[in-house]
């Protein structure tokens, strides 16, 4: 199999075959993002006729375990592959069923500028070909972080393109970037998120927290004194207060590396209990020992 630099994948993601399609990111602005700064290039796609091989090669050795026929879900790697053209991914899902006539849906992370140029008739296309679950990394519905950061869009286009997924039957995750704010304006942010969340339909919100490291844009941007980085208390009172807003029934964690204290839970069932651990931490949490941890994660 053929992968380039440290492959990402969210938690859900763990049972899926991880098949690579591209490397990099289209976009490689947003000043928090050190993700492909391992990659010498920005963005690259995968020849057809390598994805092919890998295919093949999957197919035999997951034959010789007898696993070939529990392939349920084929996660495309890459920061967004949905940017390619309809066309494409329909090639790409032809040549998985092909081998693994069993797959049940496609994933893969994407953008949400990735969903804009692509017609209500190709999603439709697209979800019928297998395509679902998609991961959105939307960080937040807070206009000024977004155009801060430079993440290319706005909560606007958020709502817009989602309700399309949403009207195409392509389901889709949400990632939240707790911290993206900036120090004074967590809570703020996380009511604006909450306010675009309860117009959508998203299966998951998964949480990460904010984590500066010195190859950044925004390393840069705190260097000059033009962004102040959010307390660790402060970035947990956030996930409070997103909690405790969110209206719509999703599953919401926040368990990757950037997250210190790992938290999970359906709501609105488990509001009252998330929403009282989160005050439990902010009241009695240390912020120093938060601070360290953030200080000593090597990596995300």
């Amino acid at each position: 199999m053929h992968y380039t630099g440290t492959i990402w994948r969210p938690p859900y993601e763990a049972e899926s075959l991880l098949l690579e399609v591209s490397a990099g990111c289209t976009h490689h602005r947003c000043k928090f993002c050190t993700l492909y700064h391992d990659l010498p290039f920005s963005f690259k796609k995968t020849p057809l006729s390598v994805i092919e091989e890998d295919l093949n090669e999957a197919k035999t050795q997951l034959s010789l375990w007898g696993e070939a026929h529990t392939v349920r879900r084929v996660f495309l790697t890459g920061a967004n592959p949905f940017v390619f053209p309809s066309a494409r991914l329909l090639e790409i899902a032809e040549q998985i069923k092909t081998r693994f006539p069993k797959v049940e849906s496609i994933g893969c992370f994407a953008r949400v500028t990735d969903v804009s140029p692509k017609s209500d008739a190709q999603l439709a296309q697209l979800q019928a070909a297998g395509y679902d679950g998609l991961t959105l990394g939307i960080e937040t519905g807070d206009d000024a972080a977004l155009a801060f950061m430079d993440k290319g869009y706005r909560s606007a286009d958020i709502l817009t393109q989602c309700r399309r997924l949403d009207q195409a039957g392509i389901g889709y995750h949400f990632f939240y970037l707790a911290g993206i704010s900036g120090a004074g304006r967590g809570e703020a942010g996380a009511r604006a998120t909450a306010q675009l969340c309860n117009q959508l339909h998203p299966r998951r919100i998964g949480s990460s927290m904010l984590t500066l490291y010195p190859e950044s844009r925004l390393y840069q941007e705190v260097q000059a004194g033009r962004w102040q980085e959010a307390g660790e208390l402060e970035k947990y009172q956030e996930l409070k207060t997103l909690v405790e807003q969110l209206e719509i029934p999703v599953w919401f964690a926040a368990l990757g590396a950037s997250n210190a204290i790992p938290i999970q839970g359906t709501l609105p069932k488990d509001k009252t209990t998330l929403s009282t651990l989160l005050g439990e931490i902010v009241r009695v949490g240390s912020e120093g020992q938060l601070r360290q941890y953030r200080e000593h994660l090597p990596h995300l």
